[in-house]
């Protein structure tokens, strides 16, 4: 593993100088400076996948002795950072970054103290043993013939980070071991026929790389019958992560003001609440296709709208036809948008793609943007085909739950208006550090994105068919949310989460299998969801009030998201709500 020289100044382009800067905002942008560009040198993969190269050639060192030099370093920040616990000292948007910070130092503090991954989730590993080296591939950041060193360097480093990774793993959770045995066949594959985009842009280089991809093959190979034949016989450690340890991820990794009691009873508001919107949406289609129903059967909103999901389920794409019709969506949602005059679309490229095999097995589809540093960057649409090993029932259930109309909110949700809109926006936001850049919140995120779903409906986008998908996808969100605390905090069974997912919000049984698997691997993340479209919501509402008559809805879309991607609590100070 190479030897990091750390830099103390980032001169980077997102960093710009404040117009009435003060002597504590120079304290404090030298704080921020100094500590992001230790972040950043240990946590190369992030650095790569942000748009910093600078670190390309490295890995993380998940040595013992690296975790608590990180820790010390989180420490000291966080005392420095109590000069400025009274913000207003701060001009600019150093207000609001002073305490971004304060609160991602204090998350990073938790994780190495507290939750220690290192020590029991085999798969913190994988972000060096292939996405490491992913995204060196996936984007035309540079030249081949920069990027080919840099991926050689990340391959021979793989061993010690396989090696860090047999030192630290005790007693992981059994599923946790099982989906890394899975995502490292990935890996492999990865290394032995992935790197071909990259290699056969150099290929008088190609020819001196196989060695070493050979030898890291093999290295990864190892490592799976490692995991397999070792640490699978001693996985027994429990994978819900403990009322006490959740409530404090949970505050930290939503960075919203509602606590976790707040959160669930909010949730269980909600899901009646839309359990009956969805209904009278299903009324007039059920009347439709069974036009001889009595009275009864009508009164009976479970099935009423059960039939009703079911029978628009029939429309749908398979293997084959998933990533060329999210293709087509993505050209229909972006016209919708414009026609509509919703908000400012971007000019930045998007590709619809097959999801990378070591990223599957947690979600159907994520949006891979472009980092905020890089300069010239695509965002990725990714898709997933079911798994091979999947029976054709299990696929077909699959399909159902993301039938034609499905896939329209999906598209929403992550494309257009959602995540690639958004970020897209996000990444053109410039202040005098780049903290706001480097720890953008995921809640802002996801609910900006769930709440473009309901916008989208509103405006008439697929009509009452997607408006129904929107509904169910509300009722889905609700369910992670209620699922997440449920899980970690409590001691909800798999019959009772299945009953949830598939009885009370209509998923499919594909869906529901695959949300119990992911909801078992992540902790605080599924929260997001509900917690930050419940925000984004709230003010929209507060606008609407504020602004009576005179609300716009672009002007408002075009403001929210033009701050970066910050808590939702401060955009709503930002926009004086």
């Amino acid at each position: 593993m190479k030897t990091i020289i750390l830099v103390v100044a980032l001169s980077l382009p997102l960093a710009i100088a404040a117009a009435n800067a003060n002597p504590k905002d120079d304290e404090f942008e030298k704080i921020a400076k100094d500590y992001i560009e230790n972040y950043l040198a240990s946590h190369p993969e992030f650095a790569t996948e942000l748009g910093d190269h600078r670190f390309d050639g490295i890995v993380s060192d998940y040595s013992p002795e690296t975790r608590a030099r990180m820790l010390a370093k989180a420490k000291q920040v966080h005392a420095a950072l109590k000069k400025f616990d009274d913000y207003k000292q701060l001009t600019g948007a150093n207000q609001v970054d002073a305490r971004i910070l304060r609160e991602n130092v204090d998350y990073e503090i938790f994780r190495l103290e507290d939750l220690r991954e290192a020590e029991w989730n085999p798969l913190v590993y994988n972000q060096s043993l292939a996405n490491s080296l992913y995204l060196l591939v996936a984007r035309d950041f540079d030249s081949a013939e920069k990027r080919v060193p840099n991926l050689r360097s990340r391959m021979e480093a793989i061993p010690n980070v396989i090696a860090e990774a047999e030192a630290n793993l005790q007693h992981p959770p059994q599923l946790y071991t099982e989906t890394a045995i899975e995502q490292i066949q990935g890996a492999i594959n990865l290394v032995r026929n992935g790197l071909d985009p990259l290699l056969n842009q150099a290929p008088q280089v190609k020819k001196d790389l196989d060695p070493i991809q050979e030898k890291t093959a093999k290295a990864l190979e190892d490592y799976k019958k490692w995991l397999q034949n070792d640490l699978l016989k001693r996985s027994d450690g429990n994978f819900r992560l403990g009322a006490d340890k959740f409530r404090k991820k949970l505050h930290f990794a939503l960075a919203s003001d509602l606590s976790m009691s707040e959160i669930k009873k909010r949730a269980e508001t909600d899901l009646a609440r839309t359990q009956d919107a969805i209904y009278e949406m299903a009324l007039p289609f059920y009347q439709k296709y069974f036009p001889t129903a009595d009275e009864k059967s009508l009164a009976d909103k479970r099935q009423v709208t059960a039939a009703v999901l079911k029978k628009l389920s029939e429309q749908h794409p398979d293997d084959n036809t998933i990533v060329g019709y999210a293709q087509k969506i993505v050209t229909e949602a972006t016209d919708f948008v414009k026609s509509r005059n919703l908000l400012a679309v971007p000019g930045t490229p998007l590709d619809v793609i097959v999801m990378p095999e070591f990223k599957r097995g947690q979600s159907i589809a994520y949006c891979d943007s472009s980092g905020p540093l890089e300069k010239n960057g695509k965002t990725f649409f990714a898709v997933a085909p079911t798994p091979n090993d999947w029976n054709k029932e299990r696929k077909e259930s699959f399909f159902r739950e993301y039938n034609n109309f499905m896939v329209r909110d999906l598209t929403v949700h992550e494309a257009m208006p959602g995540h690639y809109l958004q970020l897209s926006h996000s990444n053109e936001f410039r202040a005098p550090t780049l903290v706001r850049a480097i720890f953008q919140s995921g809640t802002f995120i996801e609910g900006w994105a769930v709440y473009t779903e309901q916008m989208m409906a509103e405006q008439g986008y697929g009509g009452p068919e997607v408006k129904m998908q929107q509904l169910k996808m509300r009722l889905r969100a609700i369910a992670n949310a209620i699922l997440d605390q449920s899980i970690h905090a409590g001691d909800m069974t798999e019959q009772q989460a299945m009953d949830l997912m598939m009885k009370e919000t209509f998923q499919e049984e594909g869906e529901a299998v695959a949300k119990w698997k992911r909801a078992r691997l992540t902790s605080a993340q599924l929260s997001t969801y509900f917690v930050g479209v419940t925000e984004h919501l709230d003010l929209r509402a507060a606008a609407q009030k504020k602004f009576g008559k005179n609300f716009d809805l672009k002007q408002y879309n075009d403001q929210v998201i033009s701050y970066g991607s910050p808590p939702v609590k401060y955009v709503r100070e930002l926009m004086g709500l």
